[in-house]
């Protein structure tokens, strides 16, 4: 085996780049400027691990990944790309890729994951996965939905429990029947259930079923959504709003995989994969009595937080050309595009619907827009007319604003405990972007150490 990690790029500065880094970590590289070159040079040598593009001349990164792994099952391979979307990181995992780098990517993180795949290349089993072709079903370029991507990746051959957080509209039950059709269990149902939007005397079911005669109202015996999702997954939205008659139920059903219908006297034994969801702040519900601690930690197995859209900005024009090609798509009509200013604009204002707002605004558009592209005055009135977009120069005005709305609702949490840590994503994600994702750059034009943003974004799940 050879002692050179390759890169296989055709853009010769990322050559360049990768050549000077890890060589100064003592790394020395082959570098190749196709799969095919890299292919053919393995007759005479095998890498300590690979680095490839996806989309390249000739053999494509994920074709030389998915041949590559047939001989080599033991030596991995970082595929990185800048036209990072949900499928390339889900076909890159399905395909044996040990690390998935969307572009641009930080220098030291780079390095980082070559030393860790090195590492790995000593003890690593060889691993058989079936081959699956994935849809796209999420669309987003911005680094927040690369973690979204790569943990859906991660979970492709998992069965394990899930739980999403993020705020309200910003597209959970996307990511949870994204996990379920990447998943063992994509040929099963994929049940979903809104918690919230059941009555608390009705919840129980719901989600259990109930026997004829069971109470006032049930005529017939009725499978529950556990019935229903046995043999795949059960989608709780919005779990933190369970009652606690439910929450204990539902924990023993995840202990035992099995319940009684209510009013039932026969046990109904499953086997469902549960994923939750909540905007909530569940360890805060956990502190107040509000929400099981033992159930929490049976859901929170693993965690995957979705942005909001304002964490996301960069992924808004194409996320409403999107939807705007849908909903031209369903009325059969020409589909509307969106002018550079428009965009800008639309990249500027707040958002507090998340993509469901930016959905129905791209219908409200398709539909009212007097012309074929749309021009900032074709907006609804009420983005218009808001005060100042969050890209404006009175943010201290519209920091006033809100701190005033906040306080005049009811909240679980103080202001501060919510204001600065919301504060302090904006402020990463805008250096962040000015330096194109290095970190250390970044902290640097915020005062801060690198080690400090990187605990800082881990903290706050930027």
């Amino acid at each position: 085996m050879s002692k050179h990690v390759w890169v296989i790029d055709d853009d010769h500065a990322i050559r360049w780049v990768l050549d000077r880094a890890l060589a100064q970590a003592g790394i020395p590289i082959t570098a190749f400027n196709s799969a095919d070159e890299a292919m053919h040079h393995l007759t005479k040598e095998t890498p300590l691990a690979i680095i490839t593009d996806i989309r390249m001349q000739g053999t494509s990164g994920l074709d030389f990944l998915e041949q590559f792994n047939a001989q080599h099952p033991n030596t991995p391979v970082i595929v990185m790309t800048a036209h990072s979307d949900l499928q390339s990181a889900v076909t890159s995992f399905e395909r044996g890729a040990y690390e998935y780098l969307p572009k641009p990517f930080d220098v030291d993180d780079a390095v980082a994951v070559v030393q860790r795949a090195i590492a790995h290349s000593e003890e690593a089993d060889p691993v058989v996965v079936e081959q699956i072709t994935p849809a796209t079903e999420i669309i987003g370029n911005a680094p927040a939905m690369q973690e979204v991507f790569r943990a859906i990746g991660r979970l492709s051959s998992s069965n394990v429990s899930v739980l999403i957080n993020g705020p309200s509209g910003s597209g959970k039950e996307l990511v949870a029947r994204a996990l379920h059709r990447h998943s063992p269990r994509e040929a099963q149902p994929f049940i979903a259930l809104n918690v919230a939007a059941i009555p608390n005397e009705l919840i129980e079911s719901e989600l259990f079923g109930h026997e004829k005669g069971s109470f006032t109202g049930a005529t017939t015996q009725r499978m529950g959504r556990f019935e229903q999702a046995n043999g795949g997954t059960l989608f709780l939205d919005e779990v933190g709003d369970m009652p606690a008659s439910a929450q204990t139920r539902l924990l023993r059903v995840l202990a035992e995989n099995e319940f009684y219908r209510v009013g039932g006297h026969q046990s109904v034994r499953v086997d469902v994969r549960i994923i939750a969801a909540t905007h909530q702040d569940l360890e805060s519900l956990v502190e107040q009595g509000k929400f099981r601690e033992d159930l929490f930690h049976r859901l929170n197995v693993i965690r995957v937080h979705v942005p909001s859209l304002a964490q996301r900005r960069e992924d808004i024009p194409l996320l409403a050309q999107y939807f705007l090609d849908n909903v031209a798509q369903e009325l059969g009509d020409e589909p509307k595009r969106i002018h550079q200013d428009t965009a800008e604009y639309l990249m500027a204002l707040p958002w507090p619907g998340n993509v469901r707002q930016l959905e129905n605004t791209c219908r409200w558009l398709q539909v009212m827009a007097s012309s074929r592209t749309i021009l900032t005055e074709d907006l609804p009135p009420e983005l218009r007319d808001s005060e100042e977009p969050s890209g404006g120069s009175d943010w201290e005005g519209s920091l006033a604003r809100w701190a005033n709305q906040f306080l005049e609702q009811s909240h679980i949490s103080p202001l501060l405990d919510t204001a600065v840590p919301k504060f302090e994503r904006i402020m990463i994600d805008a250096a962040l972007r000015k330096t194109g994702g290095r970190k250390k750059d970044a902290a640097e034009l915020l005062g801060w150490g690198r080690n400090t943003l990187t605990r800082k974004m881990q903290e706050l799940q930027c």
